[in-house]
Parts: structure tokens; C-alpha cells; sequence
């Protein structure tokens, strides 16, 4: 069995925001997504998308890779729901950190696959803070 194509689409996000290229990144969302920069704040739109992300690279000093784990795509009604393993490697603290991801593409009129909801949280959004 082939790999969804939204599946393909996130690991070249994931490359994209490990070569810190947010110009390419920001093709990968529609015009009103939404982004969960941290649990309580929010992004919302692609200039406030591509503002989190650099803001993220600067935080963890420009050595930021993302990587994909397990993931499942559920389709249904031109949306994918996708639940992933997110990893984030930072070089500086040699560290891995891993998410239980969601996110949300819509298909678009050009038949393109575009994400509507970035939660790299997933379901860790519930925990009391």
C-alpha cells in the first residue's frame, strides 16, 4: 500500500522547517490555518504561521529537526486527519522530544492537499497545566 500523499506532504514540511525555508513552508497551509505554537497561544493565518516558526527556530538557536514516527491518516469529506509520532531533535541539548501529533488538511479546489490545523500537541493539550 502506497503512502498518502498527505503523509509525503508533511515530511517535506518537516524538511522545510529543518532548513528553516519558511517561504516553502507556508505553501503547505491554506490561507486561514491555524497553528499551535504552544498549549494557550496560537497562530492564526499564514504571516502569523510564518512569524511562530522563525520565532521557533530562534528558540531552540537555528538546530531544529523535525521528524515523522507512526503516523494515521483518516479520510473523509475532502479532510485528512492526521495522528503522528512528531519528533524534534535539538542539537544543542542532543535532545529528542516526541509528540503525539494531529493535524488537519482540507482538499482545495486545484485538488490540493493543504493543512488547516497544526497541532503538534495532539491530545497533550487536555493535560492540566
Amino acid at each position: 500500500m502506497s503512502e498518502h500523499v498527505v503523509l509525503t506532504l508533511i515530511k517535506q514540511a518537516d524538511k522545510a522547517i529543518s532548513a528553516e525555508d519558511f517561504d516553502t513552508l507556508m505553501d503547505f497551509y491554506a490561507d486561514d490555518a491555524v497553528l499551535v505554537v504552544q498549549p494557550g497561544q496560537i497562530a492564526k493565518g499564514k504571516p502569523q504561521i510564518r512569524e511562530a516558526f522563525v520565532a521557533i527556530a530562534k528558540h531552540f538557536k537555528n538546530t531544529l529537526t523535525v521528524t515523522q514516527g507512526a503516523a494515521h491518516v483518516i479520510e473523509g469529506a475532502e479532510t485528512a486527519l492526521v495522528i503522528m509520532e512528531t519528533h524534534l531533535h535539538i542539537a544543542d541539548d542532543a535532545a529528542l522530544m516526541t509528540r503525539r501529533a494531529t493535524y488537519v488538511f482540507k482538499r482545495d479546489q486545484a485538488q490540493r492537499w493543504l493543512c488547516t490545523v497544526d497541532n503538534s500537541y495532539g491530545t497533550d493539550l487536555l493535560d492540566p497545566e
